[in-house]
């Protein structure tokens, strides 16, 4: 291989990362917050998944980390990877997201998929009400290009209404995690770029009615206010 190739492969980090990390995602998870989870048993236990969750505070990675019942390369915007913090994201094999030039992150992202590995991402891009009514595409086109089902996740109480999307819930709060049950999004017949567009549908309904759902369940709402709109 030459080296103009080998800089052009995308990373794909390392399996062992969230074979330790997802323990410190546990512990915040179990022990400093009280964590409810639901539908663990729904999760492909094998095989490519993209975990498509909704997204209120930086609680939300951690927390999706220690809950899963697989280890997962989470995407992060990059802004997290510097200093000490950045140097743990990277052992904990987590994978960082220029959000103004994406392909990098998503090719590594691919990379986990076609091994047989587990993804994370928050397909509203950013913190905010965490409706999951408007998203980016990136779940999608990880779903068609990395040949995985969708597993739609809700997370509730992480924020709630007037609290700042970058502060954290106080201590043992109750906290909510609902694991959906996974989507196949792969349609036979169409376009690379229409396939994206149906499966970035699927994914959104899917996490709406999720949670819709387990807010009804739980009596855990999602913030009213966009911390978004204030800044």
């Amino acid at each position: 291989m030459t080296r103009a190739a080998a800089r052009s492969e995308p990373h794909v980090p390392s399996v062992h990362g969230p074979r330790w990390s997802r323990w410190v995602g546990r512990f915040l998870a179990r022990v400093v917050w009280d964590t409810h989870v639901t539908g663990a048993e729904r999760v492909p236990r094998t095989g490519a998944v993209v975990f498509a969750a909704n997204h209120v505070t930086l609680l939300d990675g951690p927390l999706l980390a220690g809950t899963s019942p697989r280890g997962l390369h989470i995407l992060v915007k990059a802004e997290m990877f510097r200093g000490p913090l950045g140097a743990v994201l990277r052992a904990a094999g987590q994978i960082p997201v220029d959000r103004t030039m994406a392909r990098a992150a998503l090719q590594s992202a691919v990379g986990v998929l076609r091994r047989g590995g587990a993804v994370g991402i928050f397909p509203e891009g950013t913190r905010g009400r965490g409706t999951a009514e408007q998203l980016r595409a990136g779940a999608a086109w990880l779903a068609v290009n990395g040949e995985a089902r969708v597993v739609p996740v809700a997370i509730l109480g992480t924020r709630r209404t007037g609290e700042s999307a970058r502060g954290l819930p106080t201590l043992r709060r109750d906290l909510v995690v609902e694991f959906g049950h996974p989507v196949d999004v792969r349609t036979e017949g169409l376009s690379r770029r229409a396939a994206v567009d149906h499966a970035a549908l699927v994914i959104r309904d899917a996490m709406s009615e999720l949670l819709a759902s387990a807010q009804a369940r739980t009596g855990v709402r999602l913030p009213e206010d966009d911390p978004r709109a204030t800044v």
